[in-house]
Formats: C-alpha cells, structure tokens, sequence
C-alpha cells in the first residue's frame, strides 16, 4: 500500500521548513555584521534588530536602548553619549550628546566656606546635569536607521517591563552603592527587595516607572522628553531637594554634530570624537608621540614597552589638565595633535628613566579653535559597510543615585566632571583648569574614546571602554596591539592594561603584567599601584584575523561576529 501521511503532520512539516527557511533568510542577512557590548541581553536585542531587517545604526539604537534597562547603573536615558560612525558611502560622522550644566550653575556652586565639596558633584541634585542620550539616539536613528525609534522604545520597553534575571556584576554593584542608593526612596524602590535589602543575584528586576517613561516617548516622541510632561518632574523633585534644574534646561538642549578627529598612525587612519572627549584628542595625540619609537619592533611583553607608553601618557594627561574643554566656551588649540608639536614632545622621553613632568606643554595654535564656537561602550558593524562606535555613561555606578519619582530613570552625575575647583580631583582623579570649569550651558570634559580606524578607506576596527580615565588607556593599548604587534583583538583584550594620568603621578597596572615588568618599571623610577582589572574594552574589527567581535574577558557581556561565507 502507498505511504500516506496525515494533513496535520504535513503542515508541521511546510511549517517547520517555512521556519528553517527563514531562519537562513535572517542569518543572510547578519553575515558580515559584528556586535560587542557589556550585556548578553543588550548583543541580543541588536541582533534581533538587524534580523528584522535594521542596520548597523538600528543595533546601536536597540543595544543602547536595552542597556539603559539591564545595565542602568552604567548607562541610560538620564546620561549623555559620543556616537563615532562611518556610513557605507565612506563618510564619517559624530554626534555629541554629552549632558550640558543648567543654566543656574556657576563656577563656584560646589564651594562651601571656601573649600570645594565633592560629595555635591557627586551625588544629589546638585550633581545632575541635562541628559543628552535620548536625542542622540533618536537623531541616529532618524537619519541613518530603517527601524523607526519608536519600535526600538518599544522593545526595551517590554524588557523593562517583563522583568530580567539579575546577574552577579549587576548585584555587587547595588550592594557597594546601597548606602548612597537608600538616601532616595525610588532608587532604593527599584533596587531593594522589600525588606531593605539590595537585590540579589538570580532575583527578578522589573522597572515598571522606566517602561512606562519609554512608551510615553515611543507615543509623542523625544519633544515629551525634552518640552513637554517629564521635563517637569525634574523641575518639581529638584524645587523639593535644592536642585536647580528646571524645564527649560531640557527646552534648551541640544545636540551637536562636530567633525571626527583623524590622525594617520603608520598605513591607519584614526578617526575619534573631538572636544568635550578628550579622548579623541589624547588618543591622537599619544600614538603621534609613540609613532617616534616604532611600537612595532618592541616586545609588547617587555619593560621598554610599558615605559614608553606610560611617559607619552603622563604628557598627555598633563595637556588634558590644562588645555581641554568645552571648544564653545573655552579655546582648545588645534595644535595638540599636531605631528611637530608631538615630536617635540617625544624628546623629552628619556627611553631609560622615568621623567618629571612639571605641567602641561605648550603646543602650535594655542589660540586656535576645534570648532568655530562608569560608562559603557558597544560597536556595532552591518554587512552594507555601516560601522558605529558608541560610549555612553551615567558617569559613576548609578549616577546621581538619583530616580525623579514615577520616571525610573536614573540621573547622571556628570556635573563632577567640571573641574569645580583648580587642583581639585573628581570621582576619577583627574584634575582640570579653568577651560573646564563649571558654565551654564556647557558641557563637562569625557574621557570617552569611540574610536574608528581604517585602512585606505575600509574600516577594520571600532573600539571603546567604560572605566573613567583609563578609557584612553584601554582604547590606545587596544589599537598598539592589533595595529603594531598584528595580535587579533581577543588576544589585544587579553593583554595586560596599565594606566598613567599624570597626577596622581603613578603607574596603575594589572597584577597579570608580572613581577619582572613591575620590578623592571620601579628600577626606571616610576611609582606602581597594582590594581583590580583595568576597565571594560568593547570591540569588533577584521585586522587580518578574520571578523571578529569581542567583549572585555574582565567582564560580563557578549559579542557575536557573522563571517561571511565564501
């Protein structure tokens, strides 16, 4: 007898390879498309993005987005980005949605009896400076995307409201900050567990305020944001907690789209984020230094490498000190990541002996203008040649510690950024001048780093960090390892970090760099802290060993690369 086969069992056979044929159909599509970000959840919604037939712009937006639910402590609607792309077409762009001060700041509003108060900057109303992120990324969205930002709120804001299993990193870091987190009743709300108690590994966070706060956008747009009904809620917490941010502020914000920083470094193309970034900025600079050495002949696990490396930063970071700023408000001169001015500076390394550096130096075009007036980073890639490099941030672990009650949006702190007074070290440190010092309207110095390279006109890296400060760090060993020593980027992630800011003057290294590097380096006169793991690097790129994504192997996160099948 003929074999037959039932009607019910043929359509789950037409079902399954519909099924099959799309899932090849989608995976088409990701081939030549690369994700790095902190969070596995985060990969996977910029993943879904380009399935549904979104580009590289599309997968920031979703990642960005996600992380602003699942990585909130670092990240959010309630901070500020640097967004470094290249379209497939060859061009690049920037878009800088850095926070800016309210227009009640002024240069002394964090000295008390003649003394700067750094627990003001850092946390509390006062700490809170206009948020930029959300334009930035509708602004991305709207211009280069194919998904409209709507539909992006839309799935975040189901995340936000279905709830996520909190991983350990996630945990660790309420409880270190539950004792700040407790001072404000809806941060401590959320991230407690109705005894009191920070939240725990494993338990289940749902952030009904923040799904709600992202429907609301997703239905009036970004002006609900900005003009309309959150932009209140702000203004009437701070007039109940001394703040002095008010609806205007948000009514007056906007973002900017300067021209990239480029700087050549041997055959590459270094494309960065100009001023507030320093990042941009030193990271051109230090490499135009260290193109004096030939980086490329010098053992990577050697001394001599360390030590060339940590001088060229401590010039750096002495200019960062005094030169940086915001370029609509104070003169940042042009001269900095000049080829001259840095081989000036290459000679007063001495290759044996650490070096004393005084104060900043002084380079070419001092007059002249850029422009005519704890962090994440993700890179996205697509296969039509679409490449973004995005560092985003609250500043420090949950900001401000501030949620504006109904909103579950979490606020920056990066008013602590400003110098709020000569010679006075922030959350990170770091130490700055007048070009940086607190101004209504202005926007505070980064250390953010979203960096492109290419080579010709291919793009073969996008690289970023999270980890204030040493964000230039991490981003500049990150490029001397593929594009000098040829190392693929895992094995570049892999090496050992270290970290030099001029003040204070010390070396903070990796114990994994080992005891003869360490040794080695004390005997040339530099001061060593041994620290903890040197920040987050996030990276993806095809350098010769084949596209690849990765995330920092320090950390949690997930990165996933699509080769394309020849």
């Amino acid at each position: 007898m003929p074999r037959t086969t039932d009607l019910p069992t043929f359509n789950l056979w037409l079902a399954f390879l519909f099924f099959f044929a799309s899932s090849v159909r989608a995976d088409i599509k990701l081939r030549g498309s690369a994700i790095a970000t902190v969070d596995p959840i985060a990969t996977d919604a910029a993943v879904q993005a380009l399935r549904n037939g979104g580009n590289a712009f599309d997968a920031s937006v979703a990642a960005a987005l996600t992380l602003g639910v699942v990585n909130g402590y670092n990240s959010g609607i309630g901070g500020g980005c640097f967004i470094v792309a290249r379209k497939a077409s060859g061009e690049l762009f920037t878009i800088n949605g850095r926070e800016t001060a309210p227009e009640k700041s002024h240069r002394d509003m964090f000295i008390r009896d003649g003394l700067a108060q750094t627990g003001l900057s850092q946390t509390g109303a006062l700490a809170i400076a206009v948020p930029g992120s959300l334009m930035a990324y509708s602004e991305l969205c709207k211009k280069h995307g194919k998904i409209s930002f709507k539909k992006h709120l839309k799935n975040a804001s189901s995340i936000a409201r279905n709830g996520f299993k909190v991983p350990a990193s996630f945990a660790n870091r309420v409880k270190s900050n539950f004792k700040q987190i407790q001072k404000y009743p809806d941060t401590a709300k959320i991230f407690s567990n109705g005894k009191g108690e920070p939240i725990k590994a494993g338990s289940i966070l749902i952030q009904k305020d923040l799904a709600e706060t992202y429907n609301k956008i997703a239905q009036h747009g970004t002006d609900w944001f900005y003009n309309g009904h959150f932009s209140k809620k702000p203004e009437e917490w701070m007039k109940k907690n001394g703040g002095i941010m008010r609806s205007g502020d948000f009514e007056k914000y906007h973002i900017t789209s300067p021209s990239p920083i480029k700087t050549t470094y041997r055959e590459f193309t270094i494309v960065g984020m100009p001023p507030p970034s320093s990042g941009g900025t030193h990271v051109a600079q230090i490499l135009n230094i260290l193109e004096h050495f030939e980086m490329n002949e010098i053992d990577s696990d050697s001394p001599k490498f360390y030590h060339l490396i940590t001088e060229a930063m401590k010039l750096a970071f002495a200019d960062r000190a005094h030169w940086l700023g915001d370029p609509s408000f104070s003169k940042i001169p042009l001269g900095l990541v000049s080829k001259k001015y840095a081989k000036s500076l290459a000679k007063k390394i001495n290759p044996k002996k650490a070096g004393k550096v005084k104060s900043h130096g002084t380079p070419p075009g001092s007059t002249e203008h850029f422009f005519n007036k704890h962090t994440t980073h993700f890179s996205c890639s697509d296969n039509e040649g679409n490449w973004v490099a995005i560092t985003a941030t609250i500043n420090t672990s949950f900001g401000s510690k501030v949620i504006i009650p109904g909103t579950g949006v979490i606020m920056n702190n990066e008013m602590d950024d400003f110098s709020i007074s000569p010679g006075t070290p922030n959350a990170f440190g770091l130490i700055g001048n007048e070009a940086n010092a607190v101004a209504p309207g202005k926007r505070p110095l980064s250390s953010m780093s979203p960096t492109i390279v290419l080579k010709g006109h291919k793009p073969i890296l996008s690289v970023g960090a999270a980890g204030g400060p040493t964000i230039i760090s991490q981003t500049l060993l990150t490029l001397i390892h593929t594009l000098d020593h040829n190392l693929s980027i895992r094995e570049a992630l892999m090496k050992p970090r270290f970290h030099h800011q001029w003040q204070p003057n010390q070396i903070r290294i990796e114990s994994t760099a080992g005891q003869r590097i360490i040794d080695s380096l004390k005997q040339m006169g530099h001061q060593i802290y041994i620290g903890g793991y040197g920040g987050a690097t996030q990276a993806i790129g095809n350098t010769g060993k084949g596209l690849e994504a990765v995330h920092d192997p320090r950390l949690r996160g997930k990165a996933i690369a699509f080769p394309i099948l020849k």
